[in-house]
């Protein structure tokens, strides 16, 4: 049997719903229901238009549908590296709640270009897409309103919108922060440095400011020599670590602001042949096989973009409540490099 109609002398044309009704021998709208899991048919009959649905490779108009029905069933994702351990967890979240929504996801990376950011929002928009999720590259997205006045639904994941007023699904930055300073106080130590990534991000900033109030707290001095924002640049980290180590009271801890800055450091330790106590911002593979294990801030990813698809689907459903920002929390794991005591001799 042919898998297509055709037009004399051209190209093979794709099989249409009257194809189907036509080998099946039914009406079209028996068709129609089928392919769009109505009620109203009997199952034998289903069963056989499911059989020749197949047998001719028939696909249904999802151009025409949408313009139908107003929905594409699909909600994108932008986000800066697809590489990172915490965006691969966010995406594993969005697509099983989207998968559960009867929804496909859409990924999109910027690469931390919000140039790109603005042209996969746009792009996603005009694949008209049921709603967005954002990972943001930047504190501002002048771009956006004119998505939001069109009726998108977004929610912000990590950093929230600093101009809009949408939904956001965050890490408590802040309290994690000063759990990795007061885990470093208790061990006697009080030169602790921060090691971060850009200074300007939303996280970054709280993170800095959590661990500048856990100092103050204890009565330890904040000093910003000791605070470095080398991005998790091995180079710039590693001069950083020899100043600190080269000032007249030393750093004796530290604390990273992300992976890709304990990262650095790590490697900075090597080149310098000494170890300082250390808490990571954010759990990474292979952590606790280290010798001694880092010990890190643990956030949950896969919670954040579970929280977040599911409030998107509500939005989408037409939830029309008050924008919300939902702030989830952190964990200490204590694996030995942060559970280190000041030398004897100090």
């Amino acid at each position: 049997m042919n898998r297509s109609s055709s037009h004399s002398g051209g190209r093979p044309q794709p099989a249409t719903m009257k194809d189907v009704a036509r080998v099946a021998g039914v009406a079209l709208k028996t068709v129609s229901r089928v392919v769009n899991d109505e009620p109203g048919v009997s199952p034998p009959v289903r069963k056989k238009v499911k059989a020749v649905i197949a047998e001719l490779g028939y696909r249904r108009n999802d151009n025409a549908r949408v313009l139908r029905i107003g929905t594409t069933h699909s909600i994108g994702f932008i986000c800066e590296d697809l590489g990172e351990p915490f965006v691969s967890q966010l995406i594993r979240a969005i697509e099983s709640v989207s998968i559960e929504n009867s929804s496909m996801l859409i990924v999109a990376a910027t690469g931390g270009d919000l140039e790109r950011e603005q042209e996969a929002v746009r792009a996603l928009a005009s694949r008209q897409v049921d709603g967005l999720i954002i990972a943001p590259t930047a504190h501002e997205q002048p771009y956006l309103g004119r998505e939001l006045g069109n009726g998108l639904p977004v929610v912000f994941v990590d950093r929230p919108s600093l101009h809009h007023q949408v939904d956001a699904v965050l890490t408590d930055n802040h309290a994690g922060a000063q759990m990795a300073t007061r885990q470093l106080l208790q061990y006697g130590h009080r030169r602790i440095a921060f090691f971060s990534n850009a200074d300007q991000l939303f996280t970054q900033v709280e993170r800095i400011d959590g661990y500048r109030q856990a100092l103050s707290a204890e009565g330890a001095p904040f000093d910003e020599a000791l605070v470095c924002s080398a991005s998790g640049n091995p180079g710039a980290t590693l001069a950083s670590l020899q100043k600190m180590l080269a000032l007249a009271e030393p750093v004796t801890a530290a604390i990273t602001g992300d992976s890709l800055c304990t990262y650095a450091l790590l490697r900075a330790f090597k080149a310098v042949g000494r170890h300082l106590p250390l808490i990571g911002f954010d759990d990474f593979p292979l952590a606790d096989l280290l010798e001694p294990g880092i010990s890190v801030i643990e956030q949950n990813p896969f919670d954040i973009g579970r929280v977040a698809t599911q409030l998107l689907f509500r939005r989408i459903a037409g939830d029309t409540s008050p924008p919300q920002t939902i702030k989830l929390g952190t964990r200490l794991i204590q694996r030995g490099s942060g559970e280190v005591g000041l030398p004897i001799n100090s």
